[in-house]
């Protein structure tokens, strides 16, 4: 039995190296900060300026300034591939944002609109807000406790016109990470495709569950089934603990999972009698164009 198991994870291992350098032949490989997998950021805006999301013996705290208020939605996850990509690939806590907003835009897959319900000034107040968010991670399990406590951006630099999205700015727009964060992110990030990424930029919670589900294929070696309450601690705490509020959770969770495999159909996630059942499966990368 246990030269089976053996045999199956390294089955998986191999499929996982070989998806992973499809997508970097693509160039569609990018990553996300492992702290932000176990735990998600707001889907929606918040009513206060403080947000904890838990996964078993892990918690996620954000705390963001009372007038700036924190990130939400889809933004702030785009954003955060695109900084843990750019971290990762260049091996710099200084990251070149480009001469110009519309450029930078195009790389997290958006098409610059202006006005009021426009998405250039949305993309703008999440950047703010994200960058000014303090970020706790805390980890106990009743015999030791871990903690990392950070901000994401030491300093930005934005010279860019949200009128003029296509012109360049006098200088470069930049960030510098925060060197805790830094370290944090080209530890131990977690590849995903980028393609997928974009495809589900409409939906916090599908790019929740995508990045999620590659993560626990990375390691996962036989099928698991994880209690709704769980799944709602990490995905939806927003909801309400009575039976509505776990049954909405479920039902908008198995929607986005539907979602994530239009574009992974072998994202290995089934409803099970008492909660999700992950199936250790490789990606669908190499069918990508």
């Amino acid at each position: 039995m246990a030269g089976k198991a053996k045999d199956v994870s390294a089955l998986i291992e191999e499929a996982l190296a070989l998806e992973l350098e499809d997508a970097k032949e693509a160039g569609r490989l990018g990553f996300m900060a492992r702290a932000l997998v176990q735990a998600t950021m707001p889907h929606s805006k918040p009513e206060s300026n403080e947000f904890v999301r838990t996964n078993g013996f892990y918690e996620l705290t954000m705390l963001a300034p009372t007038a700036v208020g924190l990130p939400y939605g889809t933004y702030p996850r785009l954003l955060m591939a695109w900084i843990t990509t750019e971290a990762v690939r260049t091996k710099s806590s200084e990251l070149v944002l480009g001469q110009s907003l519309s450029e930078f835009m195009k790389q997290l897959g958006m098409n610059p609109t202006g006005g009021r319900w426009g998405n250039i000034a949305r993309l703008k107040e999440q950047m703010v807000k994200l960058f000014r968010t303090s970020i706790s991670c805390e980890y106990s399990d009743g015999e030791r406790t871990t903690l990392l406590n950070v901000q994401t951006v030491k300093s930005a630099d934005l010279w860019w016109n949200p009128q003029h999205p296509d012109q360049a700015g006098l200088w470069e727009s930049k960030l510098v990470l925060n060197q805790d964060f830094y370290e944090e992110v080209v530890k131990s990030p977690v590849p995903l495709d980028l393609g997928v990424l974009k495809a589900l930029s409409k939906s916090p919670m599908a790019i929740d569950i995508y990045v999620w589900a590659s993560y626990r294929r990375s390691y996962a070696k036989r099928i698991t089934e994880i209690p709704w309450a769980g799944l709602q601690m990490q995905f939806g705490a927003g909801y309400g603990q009575d039976s509505r509020g776990r049954a909405d959770f479920k039902r908008n969770f198995l929607k986005a999972a539907n979602k994530v495999a239009l574009y992974d159909p072998n994202i290995g996630l089934a409803e099970g009698e008492n909660g999700l059942i992950l199936v250790p499966k490789r990606t669908h990368i190499r069918k990508l164009s």
